[in-house]
């Protein structure tokens, strides 16, 4: 689950899909029966999807002239579309039966398995159809993650990397930041801290005083518990994710060669000893664990981007090693310790709040293990609460990450074989495991029904993970093809 660039076009044909959704999107704004604080909550979430939309690609003028913008001053008349212009009668929610009949063809696949699990919603209200129970959710765990995260830190959060001194005696303080690095990274998306930057400020400090010997120490004490998850296969040790810790460099990446540093802690204080020595500090002897001792001296310090930004970006790539750090500051933000298990604890504090149904079970905040247990309809209503959320509420910072169908994140590469119809129309989560496809996100119908949906099969056999996925993007592909609302 690497990072690949998260912004993908497939030139002038594909872009030119952007027009119906825009329309659809905003049409069907009204389509759910509510209050009216929840109505115009919903409304600005899906305006605010169409923005993302537009964001994705300039409008080509010999492609798609009537996409570019009047010129400053010229003010040219609305043209109304005869969907949109059908819309104004008056928005539905969702046809159980429609979306019943829309879902038997693809969610029949005997390639599915022999556990199939659904639900889908209007942007609020009961489900429109539920079908199956709890299941192995794989990486749609982030969304329980990123929600948790978006109610319990404040959005404009950093995580700092601090470095302290006690005479000669020099610690390198973890602050829990997923996304540092060893080098400066200007290509990187979101803005990174990185080690090299900080020896450079350190050394600077440690001149200015006089000091140009020093023995290193690292505190990684801000989480607490096992550092690998005992529920995770013991295949991964190495190769898939790396132990976490509070002090973790390129996702817990040994600095040369491939796979995960066994101890990310070690690794990223031998990478800063090496970066100090480059700037002229002696090091004595090796980095060693070492807490920060109470009145130690501040030298320098690198923040994290801000949690928002680290939220969405999990989201788009389905970054293991972050949603587990930021289910510790989970933890911690709601009392506990730091753990996972005070992690765990947090999310099921947060979703009780929220008044969403809390996973069967939950182990860990990636998805990797096999032992969680989530309903779709967890899912489902994770992603109503932040549907009809306040518009300043943080909680709205969950659908900018997710990944657009055949446009960004990890659904760049799919929906190649879905109906065009998916393609821009459905922003989801995806979970890949093997014998587990997941999705879980929204969709705008072809007559303007939004729609939240979480499509979940862990029974797949082997050989067959690719084609079941396949099926599952055919699945939120008819979603957005259909006529889904009660008048259609």
């Amino acid at each position: 689950m690497g990072r690949r660039d998260p912004r993908h076009s497939r030139g002038p044909a594909r872009r030119l899909l952007w027009a119906v959704p825009i329309v659809a999107l905003v049409a069907g704004a009204g389509v759910v029966v509510a209050e009216p604080d929840t109505l115009d909550r919903a409304e600005s979430t899906v305006r605010g999807w169409v923005d993302d939309l537009r964001g994705v690609d300039d409008p080509d003028p010999g492609a798609e002239p009537a996409q570019v913008p009047p010129p400053d001053g010229l003010v040219l008349p609305d043209v109304e579309p005869p969907v949109a212009a059908a819309l104004t009668l008056g928005a539905t929610p969702p046809s159980p039966a429609q979306v019943r009949r829309t879902l038997a063809g693809p969610l029949g696949q005997r390639v599915l398995g022999g556990r199939v699990s659904v639900a889908v919603a209007g942007l609020t209200g009961p489900a429109a159809y539920s079908s199956g129970g709890a299941a192995t959710p794989a990486s749609t765990t982030k969304l329980v993650t990123a929600v948790a995260a978006l109610h319990t830190l404040e959005p404009g959060t950093t995580f700092a990397t601090r470095v302290v001194a006690d005479g000669r005696d020099v610690v390198l303080v973890g602050g829990g930041d997923p996304f540092l690095e060893r080098r400066p990274d200007a290509d990187a998306e979101p803005d990174r801290a990185d080690l090299a930057t900080l020896a450079r400020r350190t050394a600077r400090a440690l001149r200015e005083v006089g000091v140009r010997s020093i023995r290193l120490g690292y505190d990684d004490g801000l989480f607490s518990g096992p550092s690998w998850n005992p529920t995770w296969p013991e295949t991964y040790r190495g190769d898939v994710i790396a132990p976490i810790t509070a002090l973790m460099v390129d996702d817990g990446r040994p600095a040369e060669g491939s796979g995960r540093s066994l101890d990310p802690s070690y690794a990223a204080a031998d990478s800063f000893a090496a970066l100090l020595r480059q700037r002229g500090i002696r090091i004595v002897g090796v980095p060693r664990e070492s807490a920060a001792p109470d009145g130690a001296t501040p030298l320098a310090q690198v923040e994290s981007a801000p949690v928002g930004q680290l939220v969405d970006r999990l989201l788009q790539v389905s970054d293991n090693e972050t949603a587990e750090v930021l289910l510790r500051h989970v933890g911690l933000a709601t009392g506990g310790a730091g753990s996972t298990k005070d992690g765990v604890a947090g999310v099921r504090e947060v979703l009780e709040e929220l008044g969403v149904s809390v996973p069967r079970r939950l182990r860990d905040g990636s998805g990797l293990s096999r032992d969680n247990l989530i309903a779709p309809e967890t899912l489902v209503g994770l992603l109503q609460v932040a549907a009809a959320s306040e518009q300043s509420d943080p909680l709205r910072g969950l659908f900018p990450g997710l990944p657009v169908a055949g446009f960004s994140g990890s659904l760049t590469f799919r929906f190649d074989a879905a109906p065009p119809a998916a393609v821009g129309r459905v922003r989801a989560k995806t979970g890949t495991l093997r014998g587990v496809r997941s999705l879980a996100g929204v969709v705008v119908a072809r007559d303007g029904t939004p729609m939240v949906f979480a499509l979940m099969a862990d029974r797949i056999a082997e050989d067959d993970d690719e084609t079941a996925e396949a099926v599952l993007d055919r699945a939120a592909a008819a979603l957005a093809a259909c006529r889904c609302g009660r008048a259609g």
